[in-house]
């Protein structure tokens, strides 16, 4: 349960002399401590963070100098950091939904299961080195949540073809955005792979805008 160690952290396996443990990486540990500074201190939002780090050249667990927005978000969230390392956080079910990619594909998909979340109360839990307090530890959850709630990405009103269009191009989804006149506000469809925010550094898409209506 402890085999796949989270930035931060070493994993050390089991010998004659003793059971496998985590041992503190501190540049790594160095890290965590500032992503949650950043976040519950500074108030910095997870863009901000990853794109500080990526500035900063910060080395990934893999040793890859960029972050994405998914490696923070895992970051804020993880119980090892207050020295609760869980195991039993996800379990492979049935697939309960057709996601975009099996779109694209007509619904086909070798593999009926996926991975789905499973309860807090349902986790298995061992000590391991704390990075942080729990006092710390305690505020991220509640920033994500108020994130989730006031963001001006949070879809209110949804539209008809929410996360259901493919660009038939580079094969990445349209994600809704708008723009704003002196009179109006336009609201279309974006394709991701024509951003150049994308870990590849560049574009791999010249697909225009769609609008909505």
């Amino acid at each position: 349960m402890l085999s796949s160690a989270p930035h931060g952290y070493r994993y050390v396996k089991k010998s004659d002399v003793g059971n496998a443990y985590y041992e503190v990486i501190e540049a790594e540990a160095t890290v965590v401590r500032m992503v949650y500074e950043m976040f519950t201190v500074r108030h910095l939002g997870i863009g901000a963070i990853t794109r500080s780090l990526n500035e900063q050249a910060v080395a990934t667990r893999t040793g890859n100098s960029r972050w994405d927005r998914s490696k923070v978000w895992a970051m804020l969230r993880n119980p090892a950091y207050v020295g609760k390392a869980c195991f039993g956080k996800t379990e492979r079910k049935p697939r309960q939904r057709i996601t975009r990619p099996l779109r694209r594909r007509g619904g086909y998909c070798n593999r009926s299961s996926a991975s789905q979340a499973q309860p807090r109360q349902e986790w298995i839990e061992t000590d391991v080195p704390s990075l942080i307090s729990e006092t710390v530890f305690a505020l991220a959850p509640e920033r994500l949540e108020a994130n989730k709630r006031f963001s001006l990405r949070r879809t209110i009103e949804p539209s008809l073809l929410q996360s259901m269009l493919v660009c038939e191009r580079c094969g990445y989804g349209l994600y809704r955005s708008a723009s704003r006149t002196s009179k109006q506000k336009l609201p279309y469809y974006r394709c991701l792979g024509s951003g150049t925010w994308r870990q590849c550094k560049h574009r791999v898409c010249e697909c225009r805008t769609v609008r909505q209506d």
